[in-house]
């Protein structure tokens, strides 16, 4: 499914409809080309799971974790794994990071996610690959099995 994002308004109600339907376990894999908008896109969700304040790209530390707050206060609804997997080199560096590890119980926000070996063959894996389009961005969405009855963005 193609789903027009003319303007970052559209790129932030999208982020937030997928944080609402985000699950643990479940995989928001985040492709195209630098400049396409993965890290505004996962921005987006990681606001509409309730974080305030900044987001910073992980694209140096290739990891940041969100966890939900111990007490009252505001933050991510569930945990959370932003990760950036450009820098990669090969996906047995994934291992190495300990990725399985973070994972445990999180949802992943995956960046470059083919550097990382991909996850598309997980039920829990949405795809989404961004394209520039004129003035704003096409987001090209496949659902693994687990998404199927959740994408009715």
């Amino acid at each position: 499914m193609k789903i027009a994002l003319p303007d970052l308004a559209a790129m932030e109600r999208f982020g937030r409809a997928i944080a609402d339907r985000l699950r643990p376990d479940d995989v928001v894999a985040l492709t195209g080309g630098l400049g396409a908008g993965k890290t505004t896109l996962a921005r987006a969700i990681i606001a509409g799971l309730g974080h305030e304040g900044e987001v910073p790209s992980p694209s140096f530390a290739i990891v940041e974790v969100y966890d939900p707050p111990l007490s009252g206060a505001p933050g991510v609804r569930l945990p959370l794994v932003h990760a950036d997997f450009y820098r990669l080199k090969d996906p047995s560096e994934a291992d190495e990071i300990g990725l399985d590890d973070y994972r445990y119980g999180a949802a992943l926000l995956a960046e470059w996610p083919d550097h990382a070996g991909g996850f598309a063959h997980e039920p829990g894996c949405l795809s989404i690959t961004l394209e520039v389009a004129d003035e704003g961005r096409i987001a090209i969405v496949e659902p693994g099995t687990d998404w199927r009855d959740r994408v009715s963005f």
